[in-house]
């Protein structure tokens, strides 16, 4: 829990393969100021908070381990409210609905937020395409998107002009000429390949000097750091992943080479 001044947490749940406790806690504290950030950024009378497993998805995962969750979640009283994150999903979410009432991203609820929250990215690029390009039309712009395994691949459909997951939109014209992307799951990387050949695979090495004009980082946070920086070669930075910038001063650096940042909790 990183503030409630302006109202209760909130924040998903993380299950990830930390290489140990510290890599989690640094972590779940940034995540939870991201959160933060985000509620006030947005208007919501909430504080910001987050939840980080340590653990391999494919081995940690049961009804009775999220009910445990749900148990701890519940002991807080209602200062933190959690959801779905990175590796835990809406059946997940029920599990801990067992044990406590602070959780949201229900099935038949708000459910699954991937879809939407690619939309408010798919709408913050277009922003920054007409702040950089004078329009903010994807047409013929060329796009590097780091993780599609959720909130990427609804950002690739939207870039291409599949708004189907979009409740009450009217399609546009709008498609972008060429989309590169990268991931790290082989089922993803699959179905990418299935539904939309037309969207290059690269290494996860090489997303960072593609020449591009958006780079979408959609996976993982402190991706923008000493080391990639000079390799970017995108004037915008714009996408779904917490806490892209490594450090605060990294945001300086990408001013410095005339990159346009969008913030994340913004985005």
């Amino acid at each position: 829990i990183h503030d409630t001044t302006l109202g209760p947490a909130l924040g998903g749940t993380r299950l990830w393969n930390y290489a140990d406790e510290e890599e989690a806690v640094l972590d779940v504290l940034r995540l939870g100021r991201g959160m933060t950030y985000k509620a006030a950024c947005a208007g919501l009378n909430l504080g910001g908070g987050k939840t980080v497993l340590i653990g391999n998805p494919k081995e940690v995962k049961s009804e009775g381990y999220f009910r445990a969750l749900g148990r701890y979640v519940q002991s807080l009283n209602g200062r933190y409210i959690t959801a779905e994150d990175v590796n835990t999903c809406t059946k997940d979410m029920v599990y801990l609905s067992m044990e406590t009432d602070y959780v949201v991203g229900l099935p038949g609820k708000s459910g699954n937020p991937s879809p939407v929250t690619a939309w408010g990215a798919y709408m913050g690029i277009k922003s920054a395409l007409k702040e950089v390009f004078g329009s903010e039309s994807v047409d013929g712009k060329t796009f590097a998107i780091q993780g599609a395994g959720q909130t990427g691949y609804y950002l690739i459909k939207y870039l291409l002009g599949d708004f189907s997951d979009v409740n009450n939109w009217k399609p546009n014209k709008e498609k972008a000429k060429k989309i590169y992307f990268t991931e790290i799951n082989e089922s993803y990387i699959e179905r990418m390949k299935k539904e939309h050949p037309e969207v290059e695979f690269v290494n996860p090495g090489d997303i960072y000097g593609l020449d591009v004009d958006v780079f979408s980082p959609c996976a993982l946070g402190a991706v923008i750091n000493d080391e990639t920086i000079p390799l970017i070669k995108a004037k915008i930075v714009a996408g779904t992943a917490n806490n892209v910038l490594k450090e605060a001063r990294h945001g300086d650096m990408l001013k410095e080479k005339g990159i346009l940042y969008a913030p994340d909790y913004v985005i």
